[in-house]
């Protein structure tokens, strides 16, 4: 049975970063289910990224005894930053194991961390490549004991003397159970449960401090008992209300930022009985009739990782100066590996404002056309990642392969061209607009089409 054009869109728009529209006519007689398990098989097993070293990154003190000054430490670490970072969007741009990285792009915003070491901010992304569809408790035991996350949430200072709640608090309110559903007492005792989770200073990998933990006993969600670290996060899993939590952000990922509680908690049941797997649970939102309702079609607001992939990969862009991906993140409003804080970059209506939509109808023309763009010279953090001072008035220096793009859509309308590059058609009007434009021609219409405002949804 033949698949909708449309369908076919969809799926690779929320499942990966696009597809153009001679793969996207040839999947067409590919049924529906088939497209699925492919995407799915795909994805199974991807690349992990390799390209920091551990022995590249000196720590402050060994800096300081090598005699490197801290200015040059820091640019040492920004350059290391932007490496690690570069690695992942050429990783984006080119993938075939789409699915995996849309994935690990959840899990790298859900637990959201920004440290100062290039080399952990690498494992902790590989640990969500790892563990992207397999159970969530194992899953948030490696990021709970990744130097990361324990270098972020403070977990170093959590000693049995001083307890540190940082990670405790963290742990309940952003990546399990959500507010309301624990009390600051529970946050307390965890805290004391998770004593003693630590980082090894010649290993630079997680280690147990026996002497620093709390062997008291401890009452957490009820009970009573000598808790470890692993037993606060067995009790966590254990409540449904964890298993509500992260099916309900998996639902606005992938299905609809306006949540549909009937759903969401069908979702949370079958998700809870899975033992959070969470394959299965992707593989039953991607399954549902109801991905496809025309009310869950062009809902999503591209975050801007997405917005940069899927129109490069759209139009195979390349990008000859890899500053420009820099550039291009850093003015659209979210770098990689530098969220704003542990709750993440909060997506939807808030990736949009005055400034990034009209950035973001610009962009077409500036990227399709090797175009010059001008860049701010002042930054809020300039000792932070991609926070160099950027250069003013500089061309993209992108090259696309127009003879091919306008040859593979040289059979379409404008509306079937917008129906290929939009998720969402715009107002009569517009269409009416672009189509009283006699002289346009194939190439100047698709970049109005994805100047359009409707080209950031998804």
């Amino acid at each position: 049975m033949k698949t909708q054009l449309k369908h076919v869109f969809h799926i690779h728009n929320r499942l990966g970063f696009g597809i153009n529209y001679i793969e996207a006519k040839e999947l067409q007689q590919v049924p529906l289910n088939k497209i699925i398990n492919t995407l799915i098989t795909e994805s199974s097993i991807g690349q992990y990224i390799t390209s920091i070293k551990k022995d590249e990154i000196p720590s402050k003190k060994e800096a300081t005894q090598d005699g490197i000054s801290k200015k040059d430490f820091n640019k040492l670490i920004n350059d290391k930053l932007d490496d690690l970072n570069l690695s992942w969007i050429k990783m984006l741009l080119t993938t075939k194991n789409v699915l995996l990285e849309k994935q690990t792009l959840f899990w790298h915003n859900h637990f959201a961390c920004r440290v100062r070491n290039p080399y952990f901010m690498q494992e902790l992304n590989n640990t969500h490549r790892k563990f992207a569809f397999g159970s969530f408790r194992d899953l948030l035991i490696e990021v709970s004991k990744s130097p990361a996350m324990i270098t972020y949430l403070n977990n170093l200072q959590n000693k049995k003397e001083h307890p540190n709640e940082n990670f405790a608090r963290e742990v309940m309110e952003l990546f399990t159970l959500g507010r309301g559903n624990y009390t600051e007492q529970d946050i307390k005792e965890a805290a004391r449960a998770f004593t003693g989770w630590s980082i090894d200073k010649d290993t630079q990998e997680f280690i147990f401090r026996e002497k620093i933990h709390d062997n008291e006993s401890k009452t957490i969600f009820g009970q009573t008992g000598n808790f470890k670290g692993e037993d606060v996060i067995n009790m966590i899993i254990s409540n449904k209300k964890t298993a509500y939590y992260i099916a309900r952000k998996m639902y606005k990922y992938y299905v609809n930022e306006l949540v549909n509680e009937k759903r969401v908690n069908e979702l949370a049941d079958f998700y809870y009985q899975n033992q959070y797997n969470t394959g299965a649970l992707l593989k039953k939102i991607i399954s549902s009739p109801w991905f496809f309702d025309d009310e869950n079609i062009g809902s999503n607001i591209k975050s801007p990782i997405e917005y940069i992939v899927n129109i490069s990969r759209t139009f195979n862009i390349k990008f000859n100066k890899e500053n420009v991906l820099i550039n291009l993140q850093r003015n659209l409003g979210m770098f990689l590996f530098n969220p704003p804080n542990v709750a993440g970059w909060p997506g939807g209506k808030n990736f949009i404002d005055s400034s990034t939509l009209l950035l973001r109808m610009k962009l077409p023309s500036l990227v399709l056309n090797n175009g010059i763009m001008e860049t701010d010279k002042e930054t809020d953090d300039p000792d932070g990642p991609g926070n160099g001072k950027p250069t003013e008035n500089k061309k993209f220096e992108t090259e696309v392969v127009w003879s091919k793009i306008l040859e593979e859509h040289k059979e379409l309308e404008l509306e079937q061209l917008m129906q290929c590059l939009l998720a969402k058609m715009p107002t009569p009007s517009v269409i009416q607009k672009i189509k009283q434009n006699e002289k346009i021609n194939t190439k100047e219409a698709m970049i109005k089409i994805v100047s359009l405002p409707e080209y950031s949804l998804v």
